[in-house]
């Protein structure tokens, strides 16, 4: 086994122990280093991180009683459109929710160090698709319909395009690695 094989080697276990540890000891760890705005970021980043997840769970718990009451009570038909919109609008808000926490616990747990725009991009996504899953067609017009669609449109090439530069700068870094791990 060559020198540069070992040191990947010990490196990969090295990165495995980090994860196994758990992402809360690596954020201890490099507490220390942060200077003071590093760790207001952090701070600020982790209250709005639970602050979203209790969101997140009151919407969930409303939704469950909204499912239970159409499901089991028979209060609504879950056939009847109204219905039907306004369920899934619940539940793609509460999807749209949990990537924004997502986004935020990445950058509190220093996986990122800047709110990314791809995912900025997926979250204004995950909006307009629910905007239409909850769309009234009898009350908006044909040209904010049109508008909302050319949006959608334009978000969905926007992100099409950032997931293929990020492919390809993956692509090439994996070739260097293998590259130097050859040579």
């Amino acid at each position: 086994m060559s020198a540069q094989e070992h040191e990947g080697m010990r490196r990969s276990g090295a990165e495995s122990a980090a994860r196994r540890r758990g992402p809360w000891s690596e954020l201890r760890e490099h507490w220390g280093l942060m200077g003071l705005y590093e760790r207001f970021e952090q701070i600020v980043a982790l209250a709005l991180t639970f602050l979203i997840s209790l969101v997140i769970l009151v919407a969930l718990l409303r939704l469950a009683v909204n499912v239970w009451e159409l499901l089991v009570l028979g209060a609504l038909d879950p056939l009847e459109h109204q219905v039907f919109q306004a369920i899934f609008g619940m539940i793609m808000t509460l999807l749209i929710a949990m990537e924004f926490k997502h986004s935020i616990l990445r950058v509190a747990l220093r996986r990122d160090s800047i709110i990314q725009v791809k995912t900025v991009v997926l979250i204004a996504l995950l909006a307009l698709a629910r905007k239409f899953i909850v769309l009234d067609t009898q009350t908006e017009t044909a040209a904010t319909i049109a508008a909302m669609a050319f949006a959608l449109l334009v978000l969905g090439v926007v992100y099409w395009l950032m997931r293929e530069r990020d492919d390809r700068l993956l692509a090439a870094a994996r070739g260097a690695v293998r590259a130097a791990t050859k040579g």
